[in-house]
């Protein structure tokens, strides 16, 4: 006999087993001696009339007459005689088939149902079913990890309990637009799935990222963790960002790679964007700019994504945002902000107290010569550059020699973006556009407040 016709005797054994235990639980109190027919009869009714959880879990009914025989069984042979006969049904697949099966199973236990079946398939002619491989795995318990490989574990879901208690960030491949190849930088609130920030640029850099990120705060408020994808070389592994986040008391999560958890969200997201807004974009070939794209989408975000009903929240996700307590979302003083957008940089001052950034030679205080100083700016305007040492102000480098007056990675786009024609059949995007941008007009305007109450004010003085 095989191990797999071990096994599989083993599992029938053991089910008539379970079935002999569900039996002798509904007999026992019917085969008390101390009951009179009349007491037995009555239980035996009552047995009757319930619903049980049988052997397999499922719910039975037993009726009268059964209760009887297997009570009679009971009282004849014992518990034995409750145990049934286990099945013997005639094996559809032969028997030295599923022994090879197992064999190469075991010979590598990395291979899959469906690898076994097409080895048992170019070797013999013929395979069972991949399910009925699986099964045999199972029962052989075969179903293991191969040496080496990281067990599978089992993801559960996870969802923020409050707004803004968790944010994540990714970038999204998108069509070229007006020559040059777009990217979307979005921001996803875990717990309401609403937009925190989005933006398209040209170029898949830190720099458009904070271009993103920096509204969405001043806008949304200050987050507790934020999550983003990693690869080697997204901008979201850039030092600055790790710097701006420690300014603001952001903790920073980076998902390993080929670990999905904690990204399904913004994947998610992403998805939508691709089926909704995407699909009406097409080649990009009507989109005029970037401006014109990052105008749409911020109409599509507003007037379709955020008003619908979310499918796993069943909420619509800025009404969800919005039930916020005023301190989650309080948005950060701009002082500090404006600190956690700065860059910086780790120079050595020269015997002279020069120090060199990105081809540029600054003059520092003289008593810094020779000593390791912090160099604080803006990526976009390096001509003013804060000096800190031991993390206290020492004053601003005096420009020396300038040649660069923007770090490298606030490059242009490359090239010149050609114009293209104006759009002719762009429906459902313009359609939201329009919508978005009459509902911004209609939005109180304190200033003719005040000018109508002037108005109304002269007229009631010449009367």
């Amino acid at each position: 006999m095989t191990t797999a016709d071990e096994a599989d005797k083993k599992a029938r054994l053991e089910r008539a087993r379970e079935a002999g235990l569900f039996r002798y639980s509904l007999v026992q109190e019917l085969a008390d001696p101390g009951l009179t027919a009349l007491e037995r009869g009555r239980r035996a009714r009552e047995l009757a009339g319930r619903v049980h959880d049988g052997p397999d879990g499922r719910a039975v009914r037993v009726s009268r007459g059964t209760l009887d025989r297997w009570r009679r069984a009971y009282e004849t042979g014992g518990f034995d005689a409750l145990v049934p006969c286990p099945r013997q049904p005639a094996p559809r697949t032969p028997a030295e088939v599923l022994a090879l099966a197992e064999a190469l199973k075991r010979e590598k236990p990395g291979r899959t149902a469906a690898q076994v079946r097409r080895i048992l398939q170019l070797s013999a002619g013929w395979a069972p079913s991949d399910r009925t491989l699986q099964r045999l795995f199972e029962r052989l318990e075969l179903n293991v990890p191969a040496p080496g490989q990281e067990e599978q574990r089992a993801l559960g879901r996870f969802e923020c309990t409050r707004p803004n208690e968790m944010w994540t960030g990714d970038t999204l491949h998108g069509p070229v637009i007006a020559g040059g190849k777009s990217y979307l930088f979005a921001f996803l609130d875990d717990h309401s799935r609403a937009v925190m920030g989005a933006r398209w640029a040209y170029h898949d850099d830190v720099v458009r990222m904070a271009a993103a990120f920096r509204p969405a705060l001043q806008r949304r408020g200050v987050l507790c963790r934020c999550r983003h994808s990693t690869d080697n070389g997204s901008p979201f592994v850039d030092a600055w960002l790790l710097r701006g986040c420690a300014v603001l008391g952001i903790r920073l999560i980076h998902s390993r790679p080929g670990r999905p958890e904690g990204r399904g969200k913004i994947e998610r997201f992403f998805r939508t964007v691709r089926d909704q807004f995407l699909v009406e974009v097409g080649d990009g070939a009507g989109i005029r700019d970037l401006a014109e794209m990052n105008r749409l989408f911020q109409a599509w975000v507003e007037t379709a994504y955020h008003q619908g009903v979310h499918s796993e929240t069943g909420e619509e996700p800025i009404a969800r945002w919005a039930r916020a307590a005023p301190a989650e979302r309080a948005v950060p003083d701009p002082a500090r902000l404006r600190e956690a957008f700065l860059w910086s940089e780790r120079r050595k001052a020269t015997k002279t107290a020069l120090v060199s950034l990105h081809g540029n030679s600054y003059q520092v205080e003289a008593h810094l010569a020779g000593k390791y100083v912090e160099l604080v700016f803006d990526p976009f305007d390096l001509g003013h550059v804060e000096v800190r040492a031991g993390g206290k102000p020492a004053g601003t480098a005096v420009p020396f020699t300038v040649g660069r007056h923007r770090h490298p990675k606030t490059r242009t786009a490359d090239g010149q973006r050609r114009d293209g024609p104006a759009p002719t059949g762009i429906n459902y995007l313009a359609a939201l556009g329009d919508h978005h941008d009459a509902g911004l007009k209609e939005q109180v305007s304190y200033r003719s407040l005040i000018e109508e109450g002037r108005q109304e004010d002269k007229g009631d003085g010449h009367g």
